[in-house]
């Protein structure tokens, strides 16, 4: 799985997970058996039906719109999913991390009919493995992706700590860091502190405070520390 880099409005970048091409496959096969399903029961309800053939020719309108625009109206009204998406944890969102505008969702839409429907989603599925950040071409016009909701095991997981609903930050800057810079800070601190290094922790400060360029006036155990739960205020944001 892919993954890709999006900026909050704090400026502050946060590792996205594309959804894989697998899951969008079946997701798209759910879609289809919920559409199938659909106009079979639509085709016995309008088999029942006595009229003449412009009334006929109505209700196939009708009753066939809601399937030709089925990925279009799920995706508008539902955040970013159909059916099939919700089953798989995967939405379309636009490639900052927010949400899509209904023009966003249009424009990936019309370009189904390159990306899939002409092609069997050939054209899709090679531009997807590709791109690098899970977009079909309708994605590319449209300024999206899809990414994938599933809960793992990830560094965000082990860097995670309990700060109080009140926490004020100190060290904005340690938005310069990267999770595994902070996941390498909190292993080398933990490793010193167990063993009884402290000029390790001395050195790892002197080196964090050059890293974002700031003077800390606390003790150099408790300066980690803070770097620590400031970048995990700062991410949760």
């Amino acid at each position: 799985m892919d993954n890709f880099q999006i900026e909050t409005a704090q400026n502050i970048s946060i590792e996205q997970n594309v959804a894989g091409i697998g899951d969008r496959i079946l997701a798209f096969i759910v879609d289809i058996a919920i559409i199938s399903i659909f106009m079979i029961l639509a085709s016995l309800i309008m088999a029942g039906i006595n009229g003449d053939r412009g009334s006929e020719m109505m209700y196939y309108l009708v009753l066939g719109l809601p399937a030709f625009l089925y990925n279009l109206l799920w995706e508008t009204f539902w955040n970013g999913q159909s059916p099939g998406k919700a089953l798989l944890q995967i939405r379309v969102v636009k490639m900052d991390g927010l949400r899509p505008q209904f023009s966003n969702y249009l424009v990936r839409w019309l370009l189904r009919i390159i990306d899939i429907s002409l092609t069997s989603g050939g054209i899709a599925v090679v531009t997807i493995l590709l791109n690098g950040k899970g977009q079909r071409l309708g994605d590319i016009a449209a300024g999206t992706t899809v990414i994938s909701e599933k809960k793992k095991v990830s560094i965000h997981n082990t860097l995670a700590v309990d700060l109080p609903e009140d926490y004020q930050p100190k060290y904005s800057q340690v938005t310069v860091l990267s999770d595994n810079d902070i996941q390498e800070i909190k292993n080398l601190y933990q490793d010193a502190q167990k063993t009884g290094q402290h000029h390790i922790i001395i050195s790892l400060s002197e080196k964090v405070a050059e890293l974002m360029d700031v003077q800390f006036e606390e003790k150099p155990m408790n300066f980690i520390q803070r770097v620590i739960n400031d970048y995990n205020y700062f991410t949760s944001q």
